[in-house]
């Protein structure tokens, strides 16, 4: 059974960066889409970013689009999310999740990890 595991969250300041990671835990992440979500208490869990198995179609939220880079390295097992000039919106605890076609839709996703905090303030 796929189980994910994130790490790499933090606390930074705004204009900071982190690069979170995703990886496959005792199994592996061939022929799994991965999206990654973000969550605040109080709102709903909103889609960020989204990467095809072979890493040729990558989708992203609006509101990062130009400022993160989601990539993968089938070979680590691994799906990284690289968040450069980090915005206090940014905040929140950030999930990746697996499927076998991406969408940016929570309720699409089946198998997700437990998720790794990102907070941006000064």
């Amino acid at each position: 059974q796929l189980q994910l595991v994130e790490s790499g969250g933090g606390s930074v300041q705004p204009g900071g960066s982190l690069r979170l990671s995703c990886a496959a835990s005792e199994s592996t992440l061939e022929g799994f889409a991965i999206g990654w979500f973000r969550q605040v208490p109080g709102k709903e869990r909103e889609g960020v970013s989204c990467i095809s198995w072979t890493g040729a179609s990558t989708t992203y939220t609006d509101s990062v689009r130009g400022r993160f880079i989601i990539s993968r390295d089938n070979a680590k097992n691994s799906v990284f999310l690289q968040m450069n000039n980090l915005k206090p919106e940014d905040t929140g605890i950030y999930y990746c999740a697996a499927r076998v076609r991406c969408t940016m839709w929570p309720a699409d996703f089946r198998t997700w990890g437990q998720g790794t905090q990102v907070t941006v303030s000064t």
